[in-house]
């Protein structure tokens, strides 16, 4: 039987995320500053910037994982219990356990106390949805990257999020296992899903991104279009940024 939490975290109201005057520190030492934005319907949203610039420090905020030391981000609606359980997040490199695919799945919803036959049935979906029923038997721990990062992905959808966070799930995957994740994120963007997404690759972010945040040293250079991002920047360190001159 699903719990009051989660049935109400399935139709929670969540946007607009809004941000405000962000801060994080390391020993007195500002990794972010200052960074304001709101997000609401609509994306996928992509973090871009070098190296070095916040990107994944900003989605780990957002999602929870560290705390702030000055700003807020505050959602629009429900209760720290329920906004947690409408979000998911997917690393660069996903974290499997050591069982089958079928089994990350159903683990993961285990947690929030659905009935085993509402398990198989999403993890059944899922499955099939990524291309990884024919695999549900296998060890996850000896797929490849591409079908590894598909099982991340599925399990993460199985969760039925209202906000996904994906940090550079493309990384390191070749064109072909590239493509078919990033099929996967437009399926699921397409269910209403609101996807903030780290990337590194433009091409990626010109076929994915409907809006983009622009992080340079902890800082947030730019929040625009998709479009006016890659072909109108208007700033220095954003034209140098997308003409692939180094940033420092």
């Amino acid at each position: 039987m699903m719990s009051p939490n989660i049935s109400s975290a399935s139709t929670l109201k969540l946007l607009p995320l809004q941000v405000t005057a962000l801060r994080f520190e390391i020993a007195g030492r500002p990794l972010l500053d200052d960074v304001s934005f709101s997000l609401d319907a609509g994306g996928p949203t992509c973090v871009v910037g070098p190296n070095g610039a916040g990107k994944s420090l900003l989605l780990r905020l957002c999602h929870g994982l560290l705390a702030p030391s000055g700003g807020s981000i505050r959602w629009a609606g429900g209760t720290c219990e329920q906004q947690r359980r409408a979000q998911a997040m997917v690393f660069q490199r996903p974290v499997l356990l050591r069982r089958s695919v079928r089994a990350n799945i159903e683990h993961a919803l285990s947690a929030r106390q659905l009935s085993r036959s509402e398990r198989i049935k999403r993890a059944d979906s899922v499955l099939e949805k990524t291309g990884l029923l024919g695999l549900a038997e296998r060890d996850a721990r000896v797929l490849s990257g591409g079908e590894q990062q598909r099982l991340a992905l599925a399990r993460a959808w199985a969760l039925r999020p209202r906000i996904l966070f994906l940090d550079e799930p493309t990384a390191h995957l070749d064109p072909a296992a590239t493509a078919s994740v990033e099929a996967i994120i437009r399926d699921i963007d397409s269910e209403g899903v609101r996807i903030m997404m780290v990337s590194h690759d433009l091409g990626q972010v010109r076929r994915m991104a409907g809006d983009v945040l622009f992080l340079h040293n902890g800082h947030l250079i730019a929040h625009t279009d998709t479009v006016s991002f890659l072909d109108a920047p208007e700033s220095e360190l954003a034209s140098a940024f997308v003409e692939g001159r180094l940033l420092w």
